[in-house]
């Protein structure tokens, strides 16, 4: 549980919903990003004993070992994929279902992969309950992402790789965006990678701090 918090109201209300709001345009996350986030029940993706801190600018554990990412850093880097209504985004890491389900207000189709079953299953089906009906959740192996669907007008990660992986990269679109924590187990930077016609270039958002990342090209094959 957060510490050094008030603790807040038990569901949102206007009162609430403001607030989040204005916490969101504090850190810079664009109006039309705080639109389709204000449209997302954060409570609906937490565990019950959490949903009081649903609105606070704050990562909640969530089953499996796995996190919800503070909502400003969800805005940020989602912003960072600068979708188009037409677009079609890869999220990797579906975890709850809560990015996927931002997602699903800005583009017109999200493909979101996740190695937990029973958290392909219970974002699938708070999803479902939710009428997110352009957001498909696979199962994933041990590749990374989802190729059979590529190449992505965006791709984003909600986990942490020790480099930029290979494999994500050849799954965007050239001129497409990847966003995705690179560094070690215990502190990564968010890094926006642009594909290009003869490779990619990349720039540097913030140090934060990721569950790992897990398959070929990522940690798995690096923790034997």
């Amino acid at each position: 549980m957060p510490e050094n918090l008030p603790h807040p109201e038990e569901f949102p209300g206007e009162a609430r919903l403001r607030q989040f709001e204005g916490v969101l345009r504090q850190y810079g996350v664009p109006q039309r990003i705080v639109n389709a986030m204000l449209m997302v029940p954060r409570e609906k993706f937490v565990p019950p004993s959490h949903r009081s801190w649903a609105y606070a600018d704050t990562s909640l554990a969530i089953e499996y070992n796995q996190t919800i990412s503070q909502p400003s850093l969800v805005g940020r880097m989602v912003d960072a994929l600068k979708t188009r209504p037409d677009h079609t985004v890869l999220d990797v890491g579906t975890g709850s279902g809560y990015q996927a389900a931002i997602l699903s207000k800005l583009v017109r189709r999200v493909v979101s992969v996740e190695r937990v079953p029973e958290l392909v299953e219970s974002s699938t089906r708070v999803l479902a309950e939710l009428g997110c009906s352009n957001i498909e959740v696979h199962l994933a192996g041990d590749e990374l992402g989802w190729p059979d669907d590529a190449p992505y007008d965006g791709i984003v990660v909600g986990a942490a790789a020790p480099e930029v992986p290979a494999a994500l990269v050849e799954q965007l679109k050239i001129g497409s965006r990847l966003v995705i924590p690179v560094g070690g187990q215990d502190m990564q930077n968010i890094y926006v990678v642009e594909r290009t016609k003869s490779g990619h270039h990349q720039s540097v958002m913030e140090a934060v701090k990721f569950v790992p990342l897990v398959g070929k090209g990522a940690w798995s094959d690096r923790m034997d």
